[in-house]
């Protein structure tokens, strides 16, 4: 995909990557994750464009709510493991920790963001699914949090999902890695609810109204509450875990399509984790 804009800082509609549309319906945007030669792995400048987006969406006027979704049979897999530009950014590939996801402000918008999560989801974009203010998943949909086996100490995660699912769901899919349907994340409090793929987008702009509606300090004032049950997160920890030997070599058996060493030698399959 080629746009005359590639290389060029979000501005306006534009997120600053041919990867993210901004489209217009009425008084809501939608952004829609399209890449799908690498199943919507998502780059840094596309991270960065979703946190432009919410950002856009609540400068203007005209605006009333955002919609978050993805392409085909993938939502958001996480970020993309496989290296390269692009973007065509000159820095931001650069930037694979915290300093451009879109994270915080899908947690503090103050217009609602609503997402449709049309497939596969998982690490970041379960992270965008579990802060936005209703997250519908279509009965396709998949979900799993590899990061632990990809070297991560994801300090976010071990934040927010205890208190979205419970400790032990919570342990259960980080420290597993294993994935779960639609029904299960709904039945866990991952997604407000499950439809039918068909009417996915119909029911998220259905809840994006209804949320619309309601009166702007009042939900702002309901939001900070439950930004406050989240709490905060080691971003410290996080950082140094990213910059760390254990993120080397998962990165690379990801690439290499191989267990990580640290994988015992017997438990060791074909493939990556």
């Amino acid at each position: 995909m080629t746009d005359e804009r590639t290389g060029t800082a979000p501005e306006g509609d534009w997120l600053g990557t041919p990867f993210l549309r901004f489209e217009r319906h009425g008084p809501f945007a939608h952004v829609v994750v399209d890449r799908p030669e690498v199943r919507n792995a998502m780059s840094p400048a596309m991270y960065f464009g979703v946190r432009h987006a919410i950002d856009h969406v609540n400068r203007t006027e005209e605006l009333a709510g955002l919609i978050i979704t993805g392409t085909g049979d993938v939502f958001i897999p996480g970020g993309d493991m496989g290296g390269g530009n692009p973007d065509g950014w000159a820095d931001l590939p650069t930037l694979l920790g915290m300093d451009n996801v879109p994270f915080d402000a899908v947690r503090r918008s103050p217009k609602p963001v609503v997402t449709a999560v049309n497939g596969v989801c998982q690490g970041g974009g379960l992270m965008i699914a579990m802060l936005s203010d209703v997250s519908l998943a279509s009965e396709r949909a998949t979900f799993r949090t590899p990061e632990l086996h990809r070297g991560i100490a994801d300090t976010n995660y071990g934040q927010i999902l205890p208190r979205q699912i419970g400790p032990a769901r919570a342990r259960d899919l980080l420290l597993t890695g294993r994935e779960i349907d639609a029904a299960t994340a709904a039945g866990w409090g991952l997604v407000s609810r499950v439809v039918p793929h068909d009417d996915l987008l119909a029911a998220a702009t259905e809840c994006l109204e209804l949320a619309s509606r309601a009166a702007p300090e009042a939900r702002a004032a309901v939001k900070r509450s439950i930004h406050e049950y989240y709490g905060t997160y080691d971003r410290m920890a996080m950082d140094a875990s990213l910059a760390g030997s254990e993120f080397v070599e998962g990165y690379r058996a990801f690439k290499e399509r191989r267990p990580p060493s640290w994988v015992p030698e017997e438990l060791r399959g074909d493939g990556r984790l």
